[in-house]
């Protein structure tokens, strides 16, 4: 892959509740104003990392707890400098060190905008044999694993293929 081109370039969209709110964060988060802004739509191109997203505002479609989105940096002075610009601006939500996290060791940060979006700056250690604990029982929100309590039941496979006579499943 040519890393002077920014192509592919990573697209995303997420409906906001105060589009507004939403553009002053991501003007702090980004560090740069909204790329274009209309009536209910602002957008934000990015050079590094590549990236455009854009943001709809649409209350009615606003979904809580996808997931999360967030930026791997390159280097752990990076990381600090990105902390300590996030945390000038008081975006700062969660800040961790040395916490192995989806099977990894990481360095992060944690920001949340004004629709609860959380995303996460973090420095890449090492791949790890395990995640912790912490993610698994606790505030699994800010991991990427689930909450145990959210997890959905295993089906064995005489459930998945057995069906009553005469259904219509078979």
């Amino acid at each position: 892959m040519n890393t002077n081109n920014p192509f592919p370039r990573m697209h995303v969209s997420l409906y906001v509740n105060n589009l507004a709110a939403t553009v002053n964060f991501y003007n702090q988060f980004f560090g740069q104003a909204a790329t274009k802004i209309k009536p209910g739509y602002a957008k934000y191109v990015l050079e590094k990392p590549s990236l455009i997203i854009s943001f709809i505002e649409n209350p009615e479609r606003v979904q809580a707890h996808f997931g999360h989105l967030g930026f791997q940096v390159e280097t752990q002075e990076a990381m600090q400098a990105a902390l300590e610009a996030a945390k000038k601006q008081g975006l700062v939500s969660k800040e961790e060190l040395g916490t192995s996290c989806c099977y990894a060791v990481q360095d992060k940060f944690w920001a949340t905008d004004p629709d609860g979006v959380q995303w996460e700056v973090y420095y890449f250690h090492e791949d790890a044999e395990f995640n912790d604990p912490h993610y698994e029982t606790q505030d699994a929100s800010a991991c990427c694993m689930p909450p145990v309590s959210e997890a959905k039941p295993k089906k064995t496979i005489q459930e998945i293929v057995s069906c009553t006579p005469n259904s219509g499943c078979c």
